[in-house]
């Protein structure tokens, strides 16, 4: 690498200039580096030839004596200048000066007439173009308008604003715009001042508002709003976009108008000027928009470097600007065409050299340029090249192996190898860019290496360096070479059986075949050598059906894919009908339609099943409780009459009725604590009816003719609120309405009555 000092590059580069008609123009151009340096001009890309009008300077600058637009032969001194610089490393080409002509037109709006009431106001307007821009001054009766007067705003496009106008503000105005190129005056507009200054209210009115502006940074800007009304309205200004305008370089003119000094691109947006009536929300507003550009300018430059041959050298070189500029690159001085080994990307921001060699060793150049301006920063590219280096190797050759490996072999190259530590196999698809290379190392007493893990049927190129402990070598020749084709892998496939004469042969399509254009099936009887096929299927198939077989035998199926390049295995099923058949006699052929829907609704089912069953085993558990705690009762009383004498029904008597309705008395005071709780559960569970709780006794005794009817009846009523009588020959006995009830006794129920 060398220091900055022994680079070419620019210390004065040409710059935008307006030249003046006939008069002497120079463009100056100042480089350092390493002598012995050329400098040349060029004018629109075209050389130029020293001549009596334009020659170069002894510093390097151009001098043109008598600058003209548009000379006798239709030429002009218009253009884009700029100076290429040249040495012995390279040559590089400054920025681009934009020369123009001073020119002024004439006026194309002149001021008008106006007359005005008292307080009013007044605005008159004259327009101009030129280059550079005139400037233009206002004369009021042929002398300068005072500018003192705050009550007089002049702006820079050349308009005159009078606020609070006076009778001694009539007079007659015209202005004078001025440029180094001429002078020209406007016509004359009169103003006239009517009357007083009238109370009449007017709503806020905006006479003037804000044009579209388009500037370059440190440039000033003066957006117009000039506003009438009756009480005079309050002008205020905001952005569009809500940001702040701010207060730095910002200054109001006159009675409204916004100025903006030393501008930014941060400046730019639309801007809202708006009129209010002071105390109220009544308002009136106009916009316009400001845009702000900027020359390009670099924030990363391109740094220059030196590589070995055969490495990668990359150049960076990142600019800014509104709007964002387009970025092109020289080498030389000349555009740099792109190629296998040489790369643009980022917008061209990176600049990538691959396998350098040297005649890439050249000064490479980055312009940047917009329509705000241009600007350029150079680099110079040296290639490392060590005596003695060995030449490249020699005799490369590659032979396709397999659809997938490559067999690559050379011979050891002719000059300079006992220093050589290893040879490196640069390998790369043929379509691919070279940024998508890669490499193999092999030890320096190989001179063949098989490459695998390649893509059937793609080309592959091959080149080999040697490499010593000082650098590598020339690469050597490229050779291009393809793999072979690839047959399509195994298809999966699956036998289901349809019915007794008939299969499905089903597989998925995969990637994993690879490229294959169909399938081949076939199938025969296992006891037989010959198949039935091939059936050729297309490859978006993925089912067929096999007919008319025989139920009584094994089938073998086979599939395989096949391409261009042949059939691929096969994947082989067997399968046998003789059970399906046997299935279909021994069970009938369900209607799988009516199982569908079944299985629909089995979830239903089994949920209410669920809770049917559930509502049975509770009213189960009840009645069982229920039930048991009663059969208790009735066995007790069981063992309590069975324990009791028993007189045959032909000898009873209302004697030995009454006997033994004493000794059952007697029995039930004894028993009478013990029995309580027994009384009390069974009331409980059994409760009488309403309708049977009457006061009379001829109901209780009733209460007699439902307990005839079980064998044993427990009653806690006394013994003589009963009388007894005998059978009658009615079956259905009636209850007699009364002081007493009969009750009749079956005939087969125990002698123990109540």
């Amino acid at each position: 690498d060398f220091g900055r000092s022994s680079e070419l590059a620019f210390v004065v580069e040409p710059s935008d200039d307006i030249a003046v008609q006939e008069q002497p123009l120079i463009l100056y151009c100042q480089v350092e580096g390493i002598q012995p340096i050329t400098i040349t001009w060029r004018k629109n890309g075209v050389m130029i030839v020293d001549s009596e009008n334009a020659f170069m300077l002894a510093n390097g600058s151009l001098y043109v004596s008598r600058f003209q637009r548009v000379r006798g032969d239709g030429s002009s001194d218009e253009g884009e200048y700029d100076c290429m610089a040249q040495n012995h490393y390279g040559l590089v080409v400054s920025r681009k000066a934009k020369i123009q002509a001073a020119t002024m037109s004439d006026f194309h709006i002149h001021p008008q007439n106006a007359v005005v009431e008292e307080g009013g106001v007044a605005r008159f307007q004259c327009q101009i173009h030129g280059l550079p821009e005139p400037v233009i001054l206002w004369h009021k009766n042929s002398m300068p308008v005072n500018t003192d007067n705050e009550r007089y705003t002049l702006l820079p496009k050349g308009v005159l604003q009078i606020t609070g106008l006076r009778a001694e503000d009539s007079g007659i105005f015209h202005c004078v715009a001025t440029n180094i190129a001429n002078v020209k005056f406007s016509r004359e507009a009169r103003l006239t001042v009517s009357g007083s200054h009238s109370s009449v209210y007017k709503d806020p009115m905006i006479l003037v508002g804000p044009e579209n502006l388009t500037l370059t940074v440190h440039q000033t800007a003066v957006l117009e709003c000039i506003a009438t009304g009756n009480p005079r309205p309050i002008v205020s200004w905001s952005r569009l976009d809500g940001r702040p305008i701010g207060v730095e370089g910002i200054q109001v003119l006159g009675t409204g108008n916004l100025m903006i000094s030393d501008l930014t691109v941060q400046h730019s947006g639309i801007y809202v000027c708006a009129a209010n009536k002071p105390g109220t929300r009544v308002r009136r507003t106009a916009q316009g928009s400001l845009v702000v550009q900027a020359p390009a300018e670099f924030v990363q430059h391109p740094q220059s470097i030196s590589r070995p041959v055969g490495t990668t050298a990359i150049f960076t070189c990142v600019a800014q600007g509104e709007p964002p500029p387009q970025i092109t690159w020289l080498r030389n001085g000349q555009i740099l065409e792109t190629s296998d080994h040489i790369k643009l990307k980022n917008n061209n921001s990176t600049l990538s050299i691959y396998g350098i060699n040297q005649a890439d060793e050249a000064i490479y150049q980055c312009l940047a340029e917009n329509s705000a301006g241009s600007t350029q920063a150079s680099a110079r590219l040296t290639v490392l090249w060590a005596d003695g280096l060995p030449s490249p190797p020699q005799g490369v050759r590659a032979e396709t192996v397999s659809a997938t490996t490559i067999q690559v072999s050379w011979e050891k190259p002719l000059q300079n190898t006992k220093e050589i530590i290893g040879y490196v196999l640069h390998i790369r698809k043929a379509a691919d860019p070279v940024e998508m290379e890669y490499q193999e190392a092999v030890s320096k007493s190989t001179f063949q290496q098989l490459v695998t893990d390649l893509e059937p049927s793609t080309s592959y190129s091959f080149y080999i360096k040697a490499y010593t402990s000082r650098g590598a070598s020339k690469a050597s020749e490229v050779t291009v070479v393809s793999t072979l084709g690839e047959v399509p892998a195994m298809p999966s496939l699956f036998i289901k059986v349809i019915n007794s004469t008939t299969v499905q042969a089903t597989w998925e399509p995969s990637i994993k075949l690879g490229q294959h254009e169909g399938f081949k099936l076939y199938y025969r009887k296992v006891h037989l050598s010959q198949y039935t096929g091939p059936v050729l299927l297309a490859s978006n198939v993925t089912a067929y059906n096999i007919t008319h077989l025989d139920a009584s035998v094994v089938y073998e199926v086979k599939l395989l894919a096949y391409n261009q390049h042949g059939d691929g295995n096969s994947t082989v099923r067997f399968v046998s009908l003789r059970e399906t058949v046997e299935r279909t006699v021994l069970n009938p052929p369900c209607d799988c339609m009516k199982d569908e829907q079944n299985n629909k609704t089995s979830t239903t089912g089994i949920i209410i099943g669920i809770h049917i069953g559930v509502t049975c085993i509770i009213f189960c558990i009840l009645f069982l409780m229920f039930g048991y705690r009663g059969r208790l009762l009735m066995c007790k009383n069981v063992q309590e009459q069975l324990s009791t004498p028993q007189i045959p029904r032909s000898q009873r008597s209302a004697t030995g009725l009454v006997l033994n309705g004493a000794t059952r008395r007697e029995r039930d005071d004894r028993d009478l604590n013990g029995k309580q709780l027994d009384m009390n559960e069974l009331e409980r569970l059994f409760p009488a009816s309403p309708s049977q709780e009457q006061p009379e006794k001829g109901l209780t005794s009733a209460h007699s003719l439902s307990a005839s009817q079980d064998e044993t009846q427990i009653s806690t009523l006394p013994l003589d609120e009963f009388s007894i009588i005998e059978e009658q020959p009615d079956p259905l006995p009636k209850p007699l309405h009364g002081s007493s009830a009969a009750a009749p006794a079956p005939d087969h129920g125990p002698a123990n009555e109540g």
